[in-house]
């Protein structure tokens, strides 16, 4: 499908144009959000993105699955596929600061529920999912969660699991990145962190929020880069928290200090659920929305989940790599890696010994990686039987594999918590992960042709449209058996 020329700059355009392709499904109304919205999503996954009208009963409709191809990204960026990566990396490099406007000009603050002057119920107001069988309850999946540096101001946003604890008090997962560091610098001095959920924006919105940036970077300003113009914001109605202006719904609340309570379990990225335990408190203050919202859902653990998280991954990979290793050529994330674990490595290698530095440079990008594979320029990254046939037919353990034990690795991966399969391991040791990386690489020097992969001359040039005359029982003389004695 040919990419638009201009890249989609809100959800509701994008929505409209994944309706005009035949990609985005009208379900039934009252669709349970007890797990039947989630499963009817995922059976649609990557095929059509779903919009359910009335789900639960409630007027308020959700939308699911709107990311969940790469070329669909690609498409809302306004580039080809090939260029997907460049084009977030230069947005990284050249973000555009937002432009803020006044509460009347931002749709997302049309109507406002004020829970401190009225105490509400974020269930009476949205339809939230249960999304798998375990869960606790209803989650938040695809909120944008905005806070400010308690010491210098600037904001971050990320997405974060939100457990439904109360009519006006939420769960929230912190991972240790920058909205953990926010809190903790907060807690330190007794005080709340003010933060926004914001939830419905544009495919570039959410997928700038995955980029992985310095401390003291605000990721609005990437998605306004991916725009090509500033993001409109606007400041909540009840901290100093900006939030996209054309958003669906924003939930405005703060990180309670010294508060921790149970949250979990939750079916994660890594297909498995992960425990219950004591985590930070969220209270509502306020819910805002549009007049009609929309709410969206990312159903856990399928394509536009992993694909959220992956593409910011392999820009910033591919950058930190080519910094070092200018003849990395392409990386890929594998889905069956769930787009964290995983790395391949595409190089045009020029000294013996060079794919083992890459590997260890690889790791040394994100503590995720637990496992690298790098191939030559012949062999397409993006495709599992080109890399398993890379390693089937270039890689001897012996010589070309790497091993590092003992370092740092996902949280969220349950194989780093096995040998502590009836005790918690103590902090120090969670996530302690084993890192292997894999040259599959040809040798640099061989006997004529050992290394020279089969190709038939003229292969791709053939026209098949005008070599073939019948197929099956449909032909254009007769059929396929036509003149020939069998």
């Amino acid at each position: 499908m040919t990419s638009p020329t201009a890249p989609f700059t809100s959800m509701r355009a994008w929505l409209r144009h994944l309706a005009s392709t035949d990609r985005l499904a009208a379900i039934r109304e009252g669709v349970s959000l007890q797990h039947e919205l989630a499963a009817i999503s995922k059976r649609l996954d990557g095929r059509q993105a779903t919009l359910f009208r009335r789900p639960g009963g409630q007027a308020m409709p959700v939308v699911s699955g709107f990311m969940s191809r790469r070329s669909w990204i690609a498409e809302a960026m306004g580039v080809p596929e090939s260029q997907l990566l460049a084009r977030f990396r230069l947005a990284v490099e050249h973000p555009l600061r937002s432009q803020e406007v006044v509460r009347e000009a931002a749709p997302c603050q049309q109507v406002v529920h004020d829970f401190k002057a009225s105490p509400g119920d974020i269930l009476k107001l949205l339809p939230i999912p249960t999304h798998s069988e375990h869960d606790h309850g209803p989650y938040i999946t695809a909120g944008l969660v905005i806070a400010r540096n308690p010491k210098t101001g600037i904001q971050n946003v990320s997405i974060n699991r939100i457990q439904i604890s109360g009519p006006d008090k939420l769960g929230v997962l912190l991972l240790p990145r920058h909205l953990h560091s926010f809190f903790q610098a907060a807690e330190a001095q007794g005080e709340a962190l003010d933060i926004a959920i914001v939830i419905g924006v544009d495919p570039l919105t959410a997928l700038a929020s995955q980029a992985i940036v310095p401390i003291d970077f605000d990721e609005l300003e990437i998605a306004g880069a991916l725009h090509c113009r500033p993001l409109r914001v606007v400041r909540c109605t009840s901290n100093g928290v900006h939030v996209p202006a054309d958003a669906e719904i924003v939930i405005e609340g703060r990180l309670l200090p010294g508060r921790r309570e149970p949250e979990g379990p939750f079916g994660e990225f890594p297909k498995y659920y992960s425990a219950r335990e004591e985590r930070e408190v969220i209270a509502i203050d306020a819910i805002t929305h549009r007049r009609d919202p929309i709410f969206h859902t990312i159903v856990p653990a399928e394509m536009e989940h992993l694909l959220l998280g992956a593409i910011p991954r392999e820009a910033t990979l591919l950058a930190h790599l080519q910094r070092s290793f200018p003849n990395v050529i392409d990386v890929h994330l594998s889905i069956g890696g769930v787009a964290r674990y995983h790395l391949n490595v595409q190089m045009k290698k020029k000294r013996e010994g060079e794919p083992k530095n890459v590997i260890l440079g690889a790791f040394g990008g994100h503590y995720d990686i637990k496992q690298v594979i790098v191939v030559d320029e012949d062999v397409n990254v993006h495709d599992p039987a080109e890399i398993e046939w890379a390693v089937a037919t270039r890689f001897q353990a012996d010589r070309d594999l790497v091993v590092i034990t003992g370092a740092q690795g996902s949280p969220l991966d349950p194989s780093t918590t096995v040998p502590f399969a009836d005790n918690k391991p103590p902090a120090h040791l969670q996530g302690m992960s084993a890192k292997m990386g894999l040259d599959a690489t040809k040798p640099l020097a061989s006997s004529a042709h050992v290394f020279t992969r089969v190709h038939i001359p003229g292969e791709r040039e053939i026209d098949l449209a005008a070599v073939i005359v019948a197929t099956g029982g449909a032909a254009v003389s007769g059929t396929p058996l036509d003149g020939v004695e069998v």
